[in-house]
């Protein structure tokens, strides 16, 4: 696990691509949009959030996520964690688990609760947000219109000035 700095633009790019490509109604950004973003874009981006990565045996990512902290002085409490993708050949190696453990490790120096938005049709996405301690407190209907049809999102949060309850540790 490291975290990724101005100078990961490629890999950054790379990835990133591939999960709006691969997984349009996960994301409110477009493959589109992304590749129009110019590499100092992308650059000043890696270096205001704190994204962290997973490195595959070869050196490539085979993961990311980011934390954003809310602006504002009413706001400030709440972190985000944002652009949450594992690569295919990753997925079920403890991966995913690994990057938002690194991201709230991170956050709990700056925030006291981590909020997330997840479609409610990812289940596998849903069920791992929930073994790292997030519950769902709503659901915003309608979220996105991707590929002519309406996507639902949960909103989760995990709040890191309290403990987990013993019965969220093992759903």
């Amino acid at each position: 696990m490291r975290r990724l700095t101005g100078d990961d633009v490629g890999a950054y790019r790379a990835i990133r691509h591939e999960a709006l490509l691969n997984h349009p109604d996960a994301f409110a950004s477009s493959a589109e949009g992304f590749a129009r973003k110019s590499d100092e874009e992308l650059k000043n981006l890696l270096e205001h959030l704190a994204f962290f990565a997973a490195e595959t045996t070869s050196g490539a990512l085979g993961g990311i996520v980011a934390f954003m902290r809310s602006d504002g002085p009413k706001e400030s409490h709440r972190g985000w964690m944002i652009q949450v993708y594992v690569r295919p050949e990753m997925r079920g190696t403890g991966c995913g688990l690994a990057l938002i453990e690194a991201l709230v490790e991170h956050a709990r120096h700056h925030v006291i609760q981590v909020h997330l938005g997840v479609a409610t049709h990812n289940e596998p996405a849903i069920r791992l947000y929930k073994r790292a301690g997030f519950e769902i407190y709503g659901t915003e209907p309608r979220y996105l219109f991707v590929n002519g049809r309406f996507v639902d999102e949960h909103l989760m949060v995990r709040f890191l000035d309290k403990a987990p309850r013993e019965s969220d540790k093992n759903e």
